[in-house]
């Protein structure tokens, strides 16, 4: 992605230390934050200092093999399992975070007790895993453009942008490359409360990128729905499931509600990393809660009746039925099969 006019990627590896950008100071402040220990990481991406469900996939995989460089060599094995356990509670909801660092533990594990040559391997492995996921976005964009006509007006949610990725994003990547190649384009960012990742992240790469948008309110969208203002949604996932249900930012399902009641095509855009094969159904994802505090403050002040609690699930599900098709690196396949033609790439 371009920021300022100049290249980065959300998060990278390098020296053994793990480097990203401090996704919660955006748009008011751009700041590379690194670290040298696998906990800190895994309080990085807690915090959000890194969030999106690949940007945290390739998080994990660059924690774990930080891991791996960092262990006593006397209790190398002990010390991966404990890093490998943290790294993927981390955030329970996006399987990215799974993928990411188990690749990389089954990789080092490999070659115990060889801890110099685990060492290594561990390293080429998260590395392979952050492109494999960055190319895979670039592919989402060339195919998902094609469902974007010229003068499309599109609605998206929270941010599935370059930052949520390791490079390109997944729902932006497609309207990136839209862009690029000259259609003609408006964006409905709808703010994506309670963190505003909508309002902060997409609409700062949307700037970047020259695209014209608008923020919206999260309520606002029925409203727009209804005045035929939006011809197509294209949002991220967090988890696909076999039968083709998604988990993504909560907010999500209320979006594809209306889409389908108003006739309007709903994507999802998502990488390899993000598909869950062991995962039935929507319904078999955990979903995370996050404290009442995003709620009811805003930065340090209070902002709702003081006596009152507050509940804050981070992510909800859209069944299949919602859905009109999955943008893959692949080909964009109807929901119930996306899974499973993906799968067979891997036999």
């Amino acid at each position: 992605m371009q920021i300022n006019g100049k290249e980065y990627r959300s998060v990278w590896y390098e020296d053994n230390r793990v480097f990203m950008i401090n996704q919660n100071l955006l748009p008011f402040r751009f700041e590379i934050a690194s670290f040298g220990s696998y906990e800190e990481v895994v309080v990085a991406i807690q915090n959000m200092t890194v969030r999106g469900a690949p940007a945290i996939g390739a998080a994990g995989a660059y924690a774990m093999a930080l891991a791996t460089a960092t262990a006593p060599e006397d209790k190398y094995r002990s010390y991966l399992r404990q890093a490998h356990a943290a790294l993927i509670a981390a955030r329970p909801t996006a399987i990215d975070l799974n993928n990411g660092v188990s690749y990389v533990y089954e990789n080092a594990l490999k070659f115990i007790p060889d801890v110099v040559h685990s060492r290594q391997v561990a390293e080429l492995a998260s590395i392979e895993f952050a492109n494999k996921s960055a190319e895979d976005c670039r592919r989402i964009g060339i195919i998902g453009q094609e469902v974007i006509p010229d003068g499309a007006r599109i609605l998206t949610h929270c941010n599935a942008g370059a930052l949520a990725t390791v490079d390109w994003g997944t729902a932006l990547s497609a309207i990136r490359m839209a862009h690029r190649k000259g259609k003609k384009l408006f964006v409905y960012v709808s703010e994506t409360r309670p963190r505003f990742q909508g309002s902060r992240l997409t609409a700062f790469e949307l700037e970047q990128e020259g695209i014209e948008h608008t923020i919206i309110a999260d309520s606002a969208c029925g409203f727009y729905f209804w005045k035929d203002a939006i011809d197509l949604v294209i949002t991220g996932a967090d988890r696909v499931c076999l039968n083709g249900d998604i988990a993504n930012k909560i907010g999500t399902y209320e979006k594809a509600v209306l889409a389908k009641e108003h006739k309007v095509p709903f994507y999802v855009a998502a990488p390899l990393s993000t598909f869950d094969f062991t995962c039935n159904h929507g319904t078999d994802i955990p979903i995370e809660i996050r404290s009442e505090d995003e709620i009811k403050m805003f930065g340090d002040t209070l902002i709702a009746n003081p006596g009152s609690s507050a509940l804050n699930p981070s992510f909800d599900i859209t069944p299949a039925k919602y859905i009109n098709g999955i943008i893959t690196h692949r080909a964009i396949f109807k929901p119930k099969e996306a899974a499973q033609k993906i799968q067979s790439d891997l036999n």
